[in-house]
Formats: structure tokens, sequence, C-alpha cells
């Protein structure tokens, strides 16, 4: 049997469906009739058995999908014609899809009763056809969350398995699917569901996703959550101990060693849904310097807005004599934590930063301004706002908004990292991190360079990777995400993601080149 190989850096272009891929889209697209035909409260019954049907058909069909398209083809990655697809190049189908995804997010996160979410009652229409799941799992009926949970991991399952089979040329690819995969299931999906079975009387603990970490589960501190885990005894203080370990010793170690992938790629279900099902739309990331600006101004805007949520609303519940933190000591470890960390930034790293010390300074004297001002005025509010007010405006813009409606409705617009590259406040913190101390770093052969681009255009962070590729520079942004598709996509083999000693991990002035007379005394001084 012959191959049909084109060797064109451009790839082929865009082809109709085949056979398999047409009949496993009809499959898909039944099992997403059936959950549409409940919206409307038609009583489906058995109910286990059309949901099981339901999400079978939904999981069976992107996989058929997925073998269709790459099991006759060689292993590695080509263009696959993405440009001239409406769906991944900003067509039609790329907009209808956009209505589509955002719609349900509204519908989820403001007019669940439209899903059929009764809160004093039996539920309806959609919500209820997830009750015998949601019972099973956790003993309690369904809610829009559990809906969104279940759906939300079977995408991460389903279209992993096609991620695993497009990019199977790549180990690493296929170790850091899988690991997504498996701390959706477990981590985020089934731990939190046993854990709300395990309560009762002498157990009240919170739904609790393990691998969020504040700042991205912002609530976890909130006072009914810190009274909930202190009143279950000591399993729920050491998940109290374990979420501050998580925010001041598990998160930088790992950063320092692995970079902000450890997160970003490896563990986040935020990651995960943008890696396997946004995969089609990694391109559409925006590569200008416009966007570059906008981006470190929006995520540290972001990471602003939530260290003073939290200090706000930690300090609301302090001022009482109930716990043996007090308010102003409290307040005064903020002051004093975010001054040792940016005295040391400015005295030690300044140099790496330039142009960005201007935002750090900005964003350092406007929360010493809040935490002051929270002191000489506890009574006032933050500028005439109840913590509650502020915990709600947040929930509203960021929460839902930012990491919803636009994260995720808008993957077919602006591609799949747009909460992570532009919201995302764990994203600034281990970004933040990724660039003053983590041995991680993506080395590059200038000399193999043959200007492709095919870096560029899939790096979904919006990273211009050719430019560091021509020079020889290593790649250190605050902003990447190791997810290593550069690498993978590159023909040459000139990216290779590291973990090294820090000496020489930012060389923006070593640019080698062949005719460059100190190129054997630096080879010599590398050694």
């Amino acid at each position: 049997m012959s191959l049909d190989q084109n060797m064109s850096v451009t790839g082929r272009s865009a082809e109709s469906l085949n056979g398999g891929q047409k009949t496993a889209a009809v499959v898909g697209m039944a099992g997403l009739l059936i959950l549409a035909i409940s919206i409307f409260n038609v009583q489906l019954q058995p109910q286990v058995m059309w949901l099981t049907g339901s999400l079978i058909l939904i999981a069976g069909g992107i996989i058929w999908y997925a073998k269709a398209s790459y099991s006759g083809e060689t292993a590695g990655i080509k263009n696959d014609g993405v440009f001239f697809k409406s769906i991944s190049s900003r067509g039609l189908w790329a907009y209808l899809t956009g209505i589509g995804l955002t719609g349900f997010y509204i519908l989820l996160y403001f007019y669940p009763e439209f899903l059929g979410l009764v809160k004093n009652g039996d539920n309806t229409g959609i919500i209820a056809l997830f009750d015998p799941l949601s019972k099973a799992l956790s003993g309690n009926p369904a809610s829009q969350w559990f809906v969104y949970g279940t759906l939300y991991t079977l995408v991460i399952l389903a279209f992993g398995i096609k991620f695993i089979w497009k990019y199977r040329h790549s180990r690493y690819q296929q170790i850091r699917t899988i690991s997504v995969m498996f701390f959706q299931t477990s981590f985020a999906f089934l731990i939190p569901e046993f854990m709300a079975r395990l309560n009762g009387d002498k157990l009240n603990l919170p739904y609790y996703d393990l691998k969020n970490i504040w700042p991205l589960n912002y609530y976890n501190f909130e006072q009914y959550r810190v009274d909930a885990m202190i009143s279950s005894g000591d399993i729920g203080l050491a998940f109290l101990i374990f979420g501050v370990a998580s925010i001041f010793i598990i998160t930088p170690i790992l950063t320092y060693f692995y970079g902000k992938r450890w997160y970003c790629s490896w563990v986040c279900g935020c990651g995960g849904l943008a890696e396997t099902s946004g995969d089609c739309f990694r391109q559409l990331s925006d590569k200008s310097l416009f966007a570059w600006r906008v981006e470190r101004w929006a995520i540290h805007s972001v990471l602003v807005f939530v260290v003073v949520m939290t200090t706000s609303v930690v300090y609301s519940y302090l001022k009482t004599d109930l716990y043996w933190l007090q308010g102003d000591t409290f307040l005064w470890s903020v002051a004093i934590l975010l001054t040792l960390i940016f005295g040391w930034v400015m005295i030690f790293k300044r140099h790496q930063f330039k142009k960005d010390v201007k935002i750090g300074a900005i964003g350092y004297i406007l929360l010493i301004f809040v935490v002051l001002g929270l002191h000489a005025y506890p009574n006032m509010g933050l500028f005439l706002l109840d913590t509650e007010d502020l915990r709600s405006t947040y929930g509203f813009l960021i929460g839902s908004i930012f990491s919803g409606v636009i994260g995720t409705g808008f993957y077919p617009i602006f591609g799949n990292r747009v909460w992570c590259r532009f919201g995302c406040p764990m994203a600034a913190i281990l970004g933040f991190q990724q660039r003053l101390f983590s041995k991680f770093r993506i080395t590059t052969n200038g000399g193999q360079c043959i200007s492709c681009g095919n870096c560029s255009t899939y790096c979904e962070m919006g990273i211009d990777v050719r430019a560091y590729a021509q020079k020889g520079e290593n790649i250190v942004r605050s902003s990447c995400v190791g997810c290593g598709i550069c690498s993978a996509v590159c023909p040459r083999g000139v990216l290779n993601l590291e973990n090294d000693s820090l000496k020489d991990r930012i060389n923006p002035k070593d640019v080698l080149l062949g005719n460059d007379v100190d190129l054997m005394a630096y080879v010599n001084a590398k050694k």
C-alpha cells in the first residue's frame, strides 16, 4: 500500500469529511440531541438508560471521529488545512459554535432554572436526567454544576483520546494528556462527590476540588468554608492546612523545578479543557505586540483584584476573637509579605523585568494602600464597598463572565487559552515564579531553524516562538505554560523543553551565528 505524503511546508488544502468522520459526527450529534430534548422537559424514561446512551454516543462519536481522522495518517503534525476550515478559521461554523457555547454558559451561570433546576422540589429538564448519576455518587440530587462537571469531564476524556491519537509521535504530549484526564476525573469530579457523601452530623466538609489552589479558588478562605473545615475536626483542619501549604510551599517548589507547566498543562481542569477540546483553535491566539501588552495589564489587574478581595474578606471575620489569628496581625503580615516580595524583585531581579517593573510597582502600591486603608478605616469598607459586594463583583465579572462565558465560549473566536492568558490569577502567580526562579526553559538551536513559523502559529499563549528560535535565545516567558506543542510541530527539532540550572537561563544577547569569531570561546565557556 502506498502512502500519499505531502512534503509541502504549507501542508495540504482542506478536504471534505470522509465517510467515517461523517458517521462519527452523526453519532455524536445524536447524543447531544438527547440532552437537547431533555432541556424542553420531555420525560425520558428510564433516565439511567437515556443518560447512559447519551454520554456513550457523545464520547463514542468524538473517539470515532478521531480514529477516522488520524488512523490512516502517518504520525506527526501537519497543518491539516486549519485555516481553510470554517470551524477553525473564524468562519460561519466558528461563530455559530461560539454563540452556542456562550448561550449554554449564560444559562448555566445565570438562568439554571431553564435547565430544570428546582430548589425546593424535584428537578426537571436536563438536570433531572442527571439525578440518578448524582445520587449514586454523592447521594444528592443533581445541580447545574453537577451536569456541567459531568459533561466537562466527559469532554476532556473523549477529546483527550483524540489529542493522544493526533500527537502520538510525542511521548510528552501523551503523558501530560493522560495526567490532565486523571486529575479532572479523580480530583475535580469524583473525590468532591465522595466527600459530599461522607458529610453528616460530625463531618461538614465543603465541596472541594483539591487541585484548585488559591487564587483560582478565591472562595476557599471565606468564613463559612473555614468554619466548616474547622468544625470537621482533624480531617477538616488537614484540608485547611493543605490549602495554605499549597500557596506558600507546594506551588513555589514545584514551579522552581518544573515551571508553571506542572499545573497549567498537567493538572488544571481549565488547561485540560483548552488542550483537548480547544486544540483545533490554538492557532487563533493573537500574536501581536498589542495583545501582549493587554495580556500583561489584564492578568496582573485580575491578580491585584483577587488579592485585595481575599485580604478584605479574611480581615472582615478576623476582627473578632473567634480565631487565633487576629485581624491587625493578618493585615500587617500581608503588608510585610508583599513588601518583602517586591523588595526582593527590585533588588535582585529588576534587570529581568525592565518595563514590567512599572506594572509591579503600581500593583504593589495599590495593594499596600488597600491593606493600610483597611487597618486605618476598618468600618468604612473598601471604597465604600462591603466585602460581600467585592466578593460578588469578582465572582460575577471574573469567575462567571471572564472564565466561563468568554474564556470557554469564545474558543472558536479568540483561541483556546483566552482565560489562561488574560484572566487567570493562578497563571499570573505561577508565571511570576517561573520568570524569577524556575529551572524551566525552552532551549532553541537557531542554526537549525528554517523559519517555517509552525511554532508561533500553534502557540496557544500568543508567543512569537519563531523570533526566539531565529536568534537561538532561550524562551523564558511568564505566559508560557510549557505545553510543548511548539516543539512537537517543529520539523527540525529546534525547540526542547528543559529543566536545568538557573545560570544562563535568560540569554537575550547570546545569538549564535555561523561567522561569529567568538563561537568556540562561547562553546568552551559553556562546558
